[in-house]
């Protein structure tokens, strides 16, 4: 069975997330450029803090053209990210790293997913990480892809209202919350 490896998360596992579509709302079209526009998904906050007890690592790896648009600075992003770590730890998550990419995705070259870029910078600064005892969890192809180019395993965040055919992912959930009761049951037997 393609879920067969939630049988086997322990510390040694890392959990790697998209932030937009899969912690927080996405705003279609724009970007969450301050802590006011930026709101947890249901059930995301209770969720972290239960996947920090079962994985030694969770990274987030995100896409923020919208820097490279000049549409936000980093900085508003680094305010947005202390907004988000601050809510995780107060639920008792814990975040071990943030990875973002402010490239355009038409530059040659570019840290974006599917570039495995920001995997290759998580284990550099993380070497204990094995990408194969990895899950990279998303909301598009492009994060489903950037999941299998870096060896790990994928769960494709299926909201109701998109309709992603082609993604090919190992698991689909409808939110992270889910994922949390599918690896609970899992962890119960």
């Amino acid at each position: 069975m393609k879920n067969d490896f939630l049988n086997h998360i322990d510390k040694t596992w890392t959990l790697f997330l998209d932030r937009d579509g899969v912690i927080n709302s996405r705003i279609w079209g724009g970007y969450v450029t301050k802590p006011a526009e930026y709101n947890f998904l249901p059930g995301v906050l209770d969720s972290i803090a239960f996947f920090t007890s079962f994985f030694g690592k969770i990274i987030i790896v995100t896409n923020q053209q919208g820097i490279g648009k000049g549409i936000m600075t980093e900085q508003n992003l680094a305010t947005v990210h202390n907004y988000m770590n601050y809510e995780i730890s107060n639920a008792c998550g814990k975040i071990d790293s943030i990875y973002y990419c402010t490239d355009l995705a038409e530059k040659n070259d570019n840290c974006r997913k599917p570039s495995i870029t920001m995997a290759q910078n998580a284990v550099h600064d993380f070497p204990e990480i094995d990408l194969t005892k990895s899950i990279m969890v998303g909301d598009s192809q492009s994060d489903i892809d950037f999941g299998r180019n870096a060896g790990m395993h994928t769960v494709l965040v299926k909201h109701d209202n998109e309709d992603i055919s082609i993604c090919n992912a190992d698991i689909e959930v409808k939110s992270l919350a889910e994922l949390k009761s599918q690896i609970e049951k899992l962890k119960q037997l």
